[in-house]
C-alpha cells in the first residue's frame, strides 16, 4: 500500500465514483473532516505521479465538496453551495445545489423555484451526494426543501431524487436565490411526517444506490408496530423514456405549498426487507453506508447485524425474496463499501485493515496490514480497471488517499 497525497491539508473522497474512467486519476475535495463544509476547490490527483490538480475554485463566499466523476466522461458533479451567503440564505441541507464542471465550462444540475407557482422539472431545495448512473445520462441525489423547511422544519423530509437530461428548466426567476438548470429533475421516493407504525410507510429516504440504469434502490426509515424506528431497504423502477419522466402522478412533480414534489407517474416504491421481527432489525446506520448493487444489476448489498449483533454484509435480488447473509466475521465491518468491477467481490475496512471479500463465498482476503492509523470509514473504492482500491487514512492530523492493489 502507498500514499498518494502528503499535503497538510484534509483530502475527503466521496462513497463512490472517485476514479477518472481511465483509473489514472482521483478526485476529492478539501473540506475538514467532519460537519464542516469549508472547502473551496475541487481537486484530482494523478495516482501513477502524486501530481494536483485544481478541477473548479469557488468564488464569492461559496464552498464546495462531495465530487464524484462520470463513468465514461471528463466531467464532474459535486455540491455547490450559495455565493455571497447571508444571514438569510447559507450553506445548509435545503441551500445547495448539483452542479457539473466539464472542461472550463460549469453548469448547474437542477433548476431552483422557491416561489409559487413552482416549476415541474425544477426542485425547490438542496442536493447532495450526486452520482452518475452507469451509462452517465442520469445523476441521482438526496434531497431537502426549502419550502417546507420555511414552513415547518418538521416537513422537510430527506428524500430521493434523479436529475435526467431532458432540460434545460427555467424558472419565473421570482426570488434572488432561483436559478435554471440543465436537467428535468424530480424526486422518487415517497416520505410522511407520519408512518404508520408497521407498514411500508416511510419518513426518511437515503443513501440511495442505481440499480443498473432505470431503477434505484434507498434506505426508507419505516415504524415498528411499537413506534420504533426501523431502517428497511427500498426500490423505485424508473421511467424509461421523456414524456414518462414528465407525467405527474396523483401529486404535482413540483409539490405545492404544503407538500413536497412528488415522484412521476408510475413510479411506486416497493420494500424489499422486512426485518422489523429480527433479533436486530434493520439495516445499521452505523458505519454509515450506502446500499450498492453489483454491476450486473442483480443483487444489492447492504450491511445489518446478524444474530450475534455483528454488523455483516448481506444480499438480496432486486426484485424481492430473502436475504442472504454473506459475510461472517467475528467482529463489525466497519465502513462504506463497493462492488469491484467485475461484481466478484466487495471491499470494505475490517479489523482496521482493508478487505477484500468474495460475492459468492463470502470469504475475506486481507489486502492490507500495519496501518499507521485506522482506514477511515468513509470510502473504499475500487478503481474503473479493477486494479486498485483507495481509502482515506490520517497522517499527522491530515487524511490523506491511500491506494492497493487489490491482487
Amino acid at each position: 500500500m502507498k500514499p498518494i497525497t502528503s499535503a497538510h491539508r484534509h483530502h475527503q473522497l466521496t462513497n463512490i465514483n472517485t476514479w477518472t474512467a481511465d483509473s489514472q486519476w482521483l478526485v476529492f475535495d478539501v473540506r475538514p473532516s467532519g460537519a464542516s463544509f469549508t472547502g473551496e476547490t475541487i481537486e484530482r490527483v494523478k495516482v501513477e505521479s502524486g501530481e494536483v490538480e485544481v478541477i473548479y475554485r469557488a468564488h464569492h463566499g461559496a464552498c464546495v465538496g462531495v465530487v464524484t466523476v462520470h463513468p465514461a466522461e471528463d466531467k464532474y458533479v459535486f455540491i455547490h453551495g450559495p455565493e455571497h451567503p447571508d444571514a438569510g440564505w447559507q450553506y445548509d441541507f435545503h441551500h445547495r445545489r448539483g452542479v457539473i464542471a466539464h472542461g472550463e465550462h460549469l453548469s448547474a444540475l437542477e433548476a431552483m423555484d422557491i416561489t409559487a407557482p413552482y416549476t415541474p422539472g425544477a426542485l425547490r431545495g438542496g442536493t447532495h451526494v450526486h452520482v452518475y448512473s452507469p451509462q452517465g445520462d442520469a445523476v441521482s441525489f438526496t434531497y431537502n426543501d426549502h419550502v417546507l423547511h420555511e414552513r415547518d422544519a418538521t416537513l422537510d423530509l430527506r428524500n430521493v431524487g434523479v436529475a435526467t437530461p431532458f432540460g434545460p428548466v427555467t424558472p419565473q426567476g421570482n426570488h434572488p436565490r432561483e436559478y435554471a438548470g440543465t436537467c428535468w429533475s424530480v424526486l422518487v421516493s415517497r416520505t410522511t411526517p407520519t408512518p404508520q407504525p408497521g407498514s411500508d410507510e416511510i419518513n426518511r429516504a437515503y443513501e440511495e444506490g442505481w440499480v443498473g440504469n432505470n431503477r434505484l434502490a434507498f434506505i426508507g426509515d419505516t415504524l415498528s408496530v411499537s413506534g420504533v424506528k426501523v431502517p428497511e431497504l427500498f426500490i423505485v423502477d424508473l421511467p424509461h423514456n421523456e414524456s414518462d419522466w414528465k407525467q405527474a402522478g396523483r401529486d404535482p412533480l413540483e409539490g405545492t405549498p404544503q407538500t413536497m414534489p412528488a415522484p412521476p407517474a408510475g413510479v411506486a416504491q416497493r420494500r424489499l426487507t422486512f426485518t422489523h421481527d429480527r433479533r436486530f432489525p434493520g439495516l445499521v446506520t452505523t458505519p454509515r453506508h450506502w446500499v450498492r448493487a453489483n454491476p450486473q444489476g442483480t443483487a444489492i448489498a447492504f450491511l445489518m447485524r446478524d444474530d450475534n449483533g455483528v454488523v455483516q454484509l448481506w444480499l438480496i435480488s432486486p426484485d424481492g425474496g430473502e436475504t442472504r447473509q454473506l459475510t461472517h466475521n467475528s467482529s463489525d465491518i466497519q465502513s462504506a463499501f463497493n462492488w469491484h468491477p467485475s461484481g466478484e467481490s466487495l471491499g470494505f475496512v475490517l479489523e482496521n485493515r482493508i478487505a477484500r471479500c468474495d460475492a459468492l463465498t463470502g470469504q475475506v482476503l486481507f489486502l492490507t496490514s500495519d496501518h499507521g492509523n485506522p482506514p477511515s470509514g468513509d470510502a473504499v473504492v475500487f478503481s474503473p480497471d479493477g486494479q486498485w482500491i483507495v481509502w482515506m487514512e490520517e497522517v499527522d492530523g491530515f487524511r490523506q488517499l491511500w491506494v492497493t492493489e487489490t491482487a
